[in-house]
Order: structure tokens, then C-alpha cells, then sequence
């Protein structure tokens, strides 16, 4: 059986994000995130300082963030792997899709029939990841990781509204003010729906063709803590006309069960 390794490598050895977060610049703008972040106070020396639990949070989206960039960014190999024993498949009701159901972390997103199924093994970074792609195009590609949270983040809006989330987001990957121009990112669309946001964008690695992302990340509790889910659909441009609604239809189905 032939695993995801070549994945986690690649997302290991993928450009790393400046540490900016999203929460800290809600805050800064009277965002609903401000309750969990102005607790921050500056030492004598100018070093940040908090207490332990909000360190944590902010450790949390950082590496939450940085691994989106990094699955967006990394044309990761991804090889045909069999299910395993906790999910399933089961056929859909719309033509040339499947559910692929995950009883273990209590998921279901709808995909194209003929596309694959790979899962990489749980890390520091995150609890678990799942990609779908088609044999021939693994440029083309839809991946769901699952990140640990604070217990005090207990809904989407616990981040603040949509458009300061997704413009921070954003703004926090963008690297085109560097010179030499870093990563490109620019905000297309985002909405709040169904207790998901959904975010809409494109990206571009120096020296890399223009890739086009469609992002759903939401939030559910396990039992015993809060789980953070990004479900991240992304194909190059130039394949729009191919594989765009597959990819936008398969990250706009995904629930939770």
C-alpha cells in the first residue's frame, strides 16, 4: 500500500509564512476577536508577552494558516492510497459524484467519481489531512486538515465577521511588497453561510503559474475539544474551463455528520 509521506514532505520543505495573525489584527480593528487577543502587553525589552492559553491560540491559527499556504502552495505528490477502515464512499445524488463519508471525524464532502482518496498521518501541525485529486492532474486537487483550537473559540464569529477574516487571511499570505515580489495573494470573494466561511481567492508562487483556491473553513466540537476544519479546493488557472466547478461543487458540499 503506498502512502502520503511524499506530501507531509512537501509540505514540510513549502515557503513558510510571515507569523502575522488574523486575530491580532481583528483586534487591532475592533473586530469580535478582540476579546481573546488585547490581552497582550509589551515588557520592557519590547517582547510580546500573554498568558499561556492565549499563546496557544495564537500558535494555533498561525500554524493553522501557514499549512494553508503551504497545501496551496506545494504541487504535492500525491499518491492513490485505499480508504481507510473509518471512511467511506458512498454514491451521490448528483451525477459523476460520490460521497466520501468519514465516520472518525464526523465528516462528508461530495467528489468526482474517478478521483482518488490519500490521508497523511496526524502531526504537531495538525490532527488530520485527507486529499482528493484525480489520477492524471495532481495540480488539480481538494484537501481537508484538521486543526486543534482554544476552547474559547467555539463559533466562526469568535474570529471576527467574514470580510476582516478573509481580508486578513489574505493580506497575511501576500508577499508581493518584498523585493524581490514574494507570493501573490489577492482576495476574490467571501461569504458567510451555513456556519462556514467561505473564501474565495488566487495565489501565485515567484516563478510558479497562478493557482486559483476555494477555501471553506469551519468549526465543531469532538467531546473533548474544539476542531477547526479548511477544506481547501485549488487548480491552476489556466484549467479553469476542466476542473473549476468540480472543485468549487466538492468544497461547497462539504457538512459535518
Amino acid at each position: 500500500m503506498a502512502s502520503l509521506c511524499s506530501l507531509q514532505h512537501s509540505l514540510s520543505q513549502a515557503p513558510r509564512a510571515r507569523s502575522s495573525n488574523p486575530l491580532t489584527s481583528l483586534a487591532k480593528k475592533g473586530g469580535r476577536g478582540r476579546r481573546s487577543v488585547v490581552c497582550w502587553t509589551s515588557s520592557a525589552n519590547g517582547q510580546s508577552q500573554s498568558p499561556s492559553s492565549l499563546y496557544r491560540k495564537e500558535e494555533t491559527e498561525a500554524g493553522r494558516r501557514e499549512l494553508l499556504l503551504q497545501m496551496s502552495l506545494s504541487a504535492a505528490s500525491l499518491q492513490a492510497i485505499s480508504a481507510s477502515s473509518h471512511a467511506s464512499a458512498d454514491e451521490g445524488p448528483a451525477e459523476d459524484f460520490k460521497f466520501y463519508v468519514d465516520n472518525e471525524n464526523k465528516f462528508k464532502i461530495s467528489i468526482p467519481l474517478d478521483w482518488q482518496v490519500g490521508s497523511g498521518e496526524p502531526s504537531n501541525s495538525f490532527k488530520s489531512v485527507t486529499a482528493f485529486y484525480p489520477k492524471e492532474n495532481l495540480s488539480s486537487n481538494v484537501s481537508i486538515v484538521i486543526t486543534g483550537i482554544g476552547p474559547d473559540f467555539t463559533t466562526m464569529g469568535s474570529f471576527g465577521k467574514v470580510d476582516a477574516f478573509a481580508e486578513n487571511l489574505v493580506n497575511g499570505l501576500d508577499r508581493s511588497w518584498q523585493r524581490p515580489p514574494g507570493v501573490v495573494a489577492k482576495l476574490i470573494n467571501c461569504k458567510d453561510a451555513n456556519g462556514f466561511y467561505y473564501i474565495e481567492y488566487l495565489l501565485q508562487n515567484p516563478g510558479e503559474k497562478r493557482r486559483h483556491i476555494y477555501s471553506a473553513i469551519g468549526m465543531a466540537f469532538n467531546g473533548w475539544y474544539n476542531r477547526l476544519y479548511t477544506v481547501t479546493g485549488q487548480f491552476l488557472e489556466e484549467e479553469s474551463d476542466k476542473v473549476s466547478s468540480k472543485i468549487e461543487k466538492a468544497v461547497a458540499s462539504f457538512r459535518f455528520t
